[in-house]
């Protein structure tokens, strides 16, 4: 139909281009009017038409037009030889109303012997018909545009807000750091602990209870070291390598990492051309794609990969040992950068400490260890060719590639804790440089700001883009750290490239995944996909999205529950007469008010609160969903900050470092008092001094007036204990209630379509199981 329409051919060089129904509506209107503008208003004598005789031509030039493209030849034409106005009348009429020639001009039009006149109400029920199917379609289309921005706002707006909790330690110790410089100069114990012989030793590995895979690793790692794992990796059951290959993986590429500088420099003279993939998060089916679609590394066939390799994802562990392998058998073609999430603090969070719990346990502790050592060599960035930065976060209006190079970056075993060092002072300069390249995101208007969505990093403009590429000589950036629906997103001008290659991050169907190949000429060139795609494919286009929409309210939901309580307190503040139902502004706004996630709430009150009217909302609905196992469910498969906190106890043994002012080993209530000083200063909270230096003598257990470090930790651990019973006890009270009060019809049936859409099935990873096509650069 729009074969012929102008809008389809290109300006320059007559090739079709593709059309939007916005672009097909317009392009059929434009031709219509001009098909109207080209017919002369004349009559048929050669004089000027009258105003209604004028628009009788239009309307004829219209009937001409659909019937010349043959737009309406499927329509039938039950009314032939009767005006617009009677035709439509007779169709409205009822048949023991019409008269006697209406029944003859119908009788006529059955029997087909009705005078041959235009069909003038064929084309009027064509065009409003056509009208009517073009406005229900935008309307669906604007529908699913808003659901699906919907669905990833609250994808975003909660990672970003669970970034924002571990942003915080670091602006904690920055804050006690700045307050008490006494502590700048301490003893870095874990830096310490990490200098003696770790890399070396090579017999304190335990073998692991069940079924560990018999596959052999030996050094030199080679090619056929890299298929034997593809090979185990890939399988759903059986994929788990003895623990004495996992750590000759890991203290090979650290001792290797370790003599890297912190800008790896990468050229094309060779290879001319490089792969740059982005953030994994632990997606093996994503990785297992790549190396399928576009080539093991080697000297004609370079990689870069750029950072959060682990967390989030199932298989975190076989992606980092798969990459450090490609490292060690490709030296010169495999170039790893650092990322936010390789650091130990952010592990604790996002899963893979767990992971690696799960799968070695009695080895997890040495493990760990030894992945430290590989997260703090790890290189900072890379440098393409001298032109291109690649950068896991981005820049800020301080960066200096020159300062960034003479940093050691071994101090930084964790980005987010201090890097103390014996004797030396801490450097906050070169600190704050390798937390923007980690933590920085791109904006689109000038200027360099302060992260508030992440709570870490900055938003750097255009104009900080420009300043850096002009300081440092480069043309352009790419950088990671944030997850785009098409997998890659241009901004500054082309000169800042998102790269991100997790498919299907969020849920399946959520994104596409992608890498960048960059020929001699550094040209872009994207390749996009998306892994496991027969799933999706035995899906309609409703199945997916509504398990996008499932997994989005499964993740908010879980996020909820840590306001539980607070939310039917102020809920129950806007219902004195207990009626369980407020105004829809009420509960948009207790919702924003507690949870403080910038959501939509209106466009979230269906979900959230399913089976109420449109101007109040029964609040006890939400509440129930809150409390629905498959919501408990998630919320003790997760990991809070509490649990992040004290599974790391590093932290917890840097922040009592900072406090023992005098490096006597013990905190007095002296140096308790000092550092409450600080926080109520600096970190105002809810509690007085009173009630703090009240829990400082809490943590004496002895007695004798002071705080070792076990008692320290032991705090946090009974603390710790007493929040999960506190959990347990409201868990058990709110599953008496459910008990003797059912959850009502809609809360269930939500509750059930989230289970059903958000059960995942592993089965064994085909890496040609994608769709892939390659974008080129405009």
């Amino acid at each position: 139909m729009l074969r012929s329409c102008v809008c389809l051919r290109s300006e320059e060089d007559g090739k079709r281009r593709g059309s939007s129904v916005e672009d097909a509506s317009s392009c059929r209107s434009s031709e219509i009017e001009r098909v109207g503008a080209s017919m002369q208003t004349l009559g048929p004598s050669g004089q000027p038409q009258s105003v209604s005789a004028q628009t009788t031509t239009r309307a004829s030039s219209l009937l001409q037009l659909f019937q010349r493209k043959g737009w309406c030849k499927h329509f039938r034409k039950p009314l032939r030889g009767m005006s617009a106005s009677r035709a439509e009348k007779t169709i409205h009429m009822d048949p023991s109303q019409r008269d006697d020639d209406t029944l003859l001009l119908c009788r006529r039009q059955r029997e087909g012997t009705s005078p041959k006149r235009a069909p003038i109400v064929c084309w009027a029920v064509a065009i409003r018909a056509a009208i009517f199917i073009q406005k229900w379609y935008r309307r669906h289309q604007a529908r699913r545009e808003m659901e699906r921005r919907c669905n990833w706002q609250i994808f975003q707006n909660l990672e970003y807000a669970s970034e924002q909790d571990q942003a915080e330690l670091y602006k904690f110790f920055n804050d006690l750091i700045k307050h008490m410089p006494q502590a700048a100069g301490r003893k870095n114990q874990h830096h310490a602990e990490s200098n003696f012989s770790l890399l070396d030793e090579k017999d304190d590995i335990m073998d692991e209870l069940g079924d560990t895979v018999n596959a052999k690793i030996e050094l030199p790692i080679r090619k056929s070291h890299i298929d034997l794992l593809i090979d185990v990796f890939r399988k759903k059951r059986g994929n788990r390598l003895h623990p004495k290959y996992v750590a000759l993986i890991l203290r090979e590429a650290a001792k290797s990492l370790k003599q890297l500088p912190n800008i790896s420099m990468v050229s094309t003279a060779v290879s001319q051309q490089v792969t740059v993939c982005g953030d994994l998060h632990g997606k093996l089916d994503d990785l297992l794609v790549v190396l399928h679609k576009n080539g093991l590394p080697s000297s004609s066939n370079p990689y870069v990969f750029n950072g959060d390799f682990v967390d989030r994802g199932k298989r975190g562990l076989e992606v980092l040992l798969l990459l450090l392998s490609l490292y060690l058998a490709f030296p010169q073609a495999v170039f790893l950068n650092r990322g936010n999430h390789e650091d130990s603090v952010m592990n604790a969070r996002y899963g893979f400490i767990r992971e690696v719990e799960g799968k070695y346990p009695r080895n997890h502790k040495r493990l760990l260890s030894i992945i430290d050592e590989v997260y703090r060599w790890l290189p900072l960035g890379s440098v393409l060719n001298s032109r291109v930065l690649i950068v896991h976060g981005g820049i800020s209006d301080n960066t200096s590639l020159d300062l960034i190079k003479s940093i050691d970056r071994g101090k930084y075993v964790s980005i987010l804790r201090p890097p103390l060092t014996d004797g030396e002072p801490l450097d906050k300069t070169e600190w704050q440089q390798i937390f923007d390249i980690m933590w920085s995101d791109p904006q689109a208007v000038m200027g360099c700001v302060p992260n508030t969505l992440r709570g870490a990093g900055v938003w750097f403009g255009p104009d900080t883009t420009e300043n850096f590429l002009q300081r440092h000589r480069l043309s352009y950036v790419i950088r990671s750290h944030e997850c785009k629906p098409n997998g890659h997103e241009f901004m500054h001008d082309n000169k800042v490239i998102t790269i991100f290659s997790a498919s299907n991050y969020y849920a399946i169907g959520s994104n596409k995944g992608a890498y960048i190949r960059l020929n001699n000429q550094l040209m872009p060139h994207f390749v996009q996909y998306i892994s496991a795609a027969s799933q999706s494919k035995r899906l309609s286009f409703k199945q997916r999205m509504g398990m996008v929409e499932s997994s989005a309210l499964k993740e908010l939901a879980v996020k909820m529950r840590d306001y539980r309580d607070e939310l039917e307190d102020e809920f129950k503040k806007f219902d004195p007469d207990n009626t369980g139902c407020i105004t829809v502004t009420n509960w948009c706004y207790v919702m924003e008010k507690v949870t403080k996630l910038g959501l939509p709430w209106r466009l979230l009150r269906d979900k959230l609160a399913p089976g109420t009217d449109s101007h109040m909302v029964n609040y006890n609905t939400t509440l129930d969903l809150l409390d629905t196992d498959v919501i408990m469910e998630a919320e003790a498969d997760g990991t809070s900050v509490m649990d992040a906190l004290y599974a790391n106890k590093a932290s917890l043994v840097a922040i009592f470092n900072i406090i023992d002012a005098d490096n006597s080993g013990e905190i007095t209530l002296d140096e308790f008092e000092t550092a409450i000083d600080l926080l109520t200063a600096h970190m105002p909270g809810d509690y007085s001094k009173e009630e703090m230096l009240e829990k400082c003598r809490m943590m004496d257990l002895n007695g004798d007036g002071k705080v070792d470090l076990n008692e320290f930790l032991e705090a946090f651990r009974l603390s710790d204990v007493q929040r999960r019973q506190h959990q347990d006890e409201n868990i058990r009270r709110r599953s008496e209630v459910r008990s003797t009060t059912k959850p009502s019809d809609p809360v269930t049936e939500l509750a059930e379509r989230i289970h059903r859409n958000t059960v995942i099935v592993e089965t064994d990873i085909d890496p040609s199981d994608c769709e892939a096509k390659v974008i080129k650069p405009k």
